[in-house]
């Protein structure tokens, strides 16, 4: 019912929160998804096709059916995905329209952005398959639970800390995938701070004297304490060492067991035998960040990180209850506006839900 609410009766909503009637007739045009009529009076109706055959789930025939029904537009099945392998350049400026709309800027308060990506199958493919997926890039920010940037890329774009722009004064939280010493330098340099949970063995960790710096003896000396709040430099190709800080936490002993079953678990599927370090590793939750410690105590740190589940319910509200998945056909002409598609409809219903009384805010924890 979202979909067809949309597209009909809520059209005036939509068109208001994609920028207006010109803006989506301009936008159109420059990217030369609509050039002429042909069966299609203008911008808007075919905006309002492709989201009917993108998000209906009624395949090509019967939206065309759908559209000369209702005196939409008469066009052919044919006609109309060749209409839609035209829209993934407009499909992005909208989506960046409606990315601007959802996401004010916080009043007060440092705005917390968490980063992270999920894959999405291409047809006929499983999402860990390489060369057989959609990437799409995320950020997801606090307090106001919203998507505010997204990136659709294949395979071969990789997680990077710095891909998505530093709104400054941010706080960025992002997983392992994300330690990289020149991307972390980028954020911050751009006027951000970082949270970012590390490994033990994917990165070069230097100490004030410049020399390597052991983390696995540092983890097991405060083994007692249970925590570790201190300055740690990361090595840089080329540049001078990115001064940071550490901070990490032991786990309880139940979660402690399950991160050492798990370990074991992953050493057994590559065929390798598992390390001592990597099990003391496995007892920590260990962080690097460029928060000041006068201004954010160790457990502030730590709390700041926790809210990056977030980011993980939001993507699986995504795929479930906004349909999220593999896209239809083999065509990436196709494919890509069918998942932007998607995007469009999981940020134009938010203020929808966000009217409910007896509902969380849409694609929020």
């Amino acid at each position: 019912m979202a979909y067809e609410s949309l597209v009909t009766e809520g059209l005036e909503a939509v068109i208001s929160r994609l920028g207006g009637r010109a803006h989506i007739e301009k936008s159109a045009r420059e990217t030369r998804a609509f050039l002429r009529a042909r069966g299609i009076e203008n911008a808007l109706v075919l905006l309002r096709l492709i989201l009917a055959y993108c998000l209906g789930g009624k395949g090509l025939r019967l939206t065309a059916a759908w559209a000369a029904s209702l005196g939409v537009a008469d066009i052919s099945n044919v006609a109309l995905l060749y209409r839609l392998r035209q829209c993934g350049d407009w499909l992005s400026v909208l989506v960046g329209a409606a990315l601007s709309a959802a996401c004010p800027k916080a009043a007060q308060g440092r705005t917390v952005r968490i980063v992270d990506a999920t894959a999405v199958p291409k047809a006929g493919q499983k999402a860990k398959v390489s060369n057989g997926l959609w990437r799409l890039h995320c950020a997801f920010d606090l307090p106001s639970e919203r998507f505010s940037h997204f990136e659709l890329t294949d395979e071969s774009e990789g997680e990077r800390l710095d891909r998505i722009p530093v709104v400054k004064g941010e706080i960025r939280l992002a997983d392992r995938a994300y330690l990289a010493a020149e991307r972390i330098a980028a954020v911050i340099d751009a006027g951000g701070d970082i949270v970012v949970r590390a490994g033990w063995k994917n990165a070069r960790w230097l100490g004030a004297d410049g020399k390597p710096f052991d983390l696995i003896a540092a983890l097991k000396k405060a083994s007692e304490l249970g925590k570790i709040d201190m300055p740690v430099w990361l090595g840089r190709k080329g540049a001078p060492a990115l001064a940071l800080r550490l901070v990490a936490v032991r786990k309880p002993p139940h979660a402690i067991a399950e991160a050492r079953r798990k370990a074991r678990q992953a050493a057994q599927r590559k065929g390798s035998q598992i390390s001592d370090e990597t099990l003391v590793a496995a007892e920590w939750v260990i962080l690097v960040t460029s928060l000041a410690a006068e201004a954010y105590a160790a457990d502030d740190v730590l709390a700041l990180y926790r809210l990056r589940w977030r980011i993980e319910l939001a993507f699986k509200r995504l795929k479930s209850l906004i349909g999220l998945k593999e896209p239809p056909g083999f065509d990436e002409r196709s494919a890509k506006p069918w998942i932007l598609a998607h995007l469009l409809l999981a940020l134009l219903i938010e203020p929808l839900a966000d009217g409910l009384d007896d509902s969380p805010p849409a694609l929020a924890a």
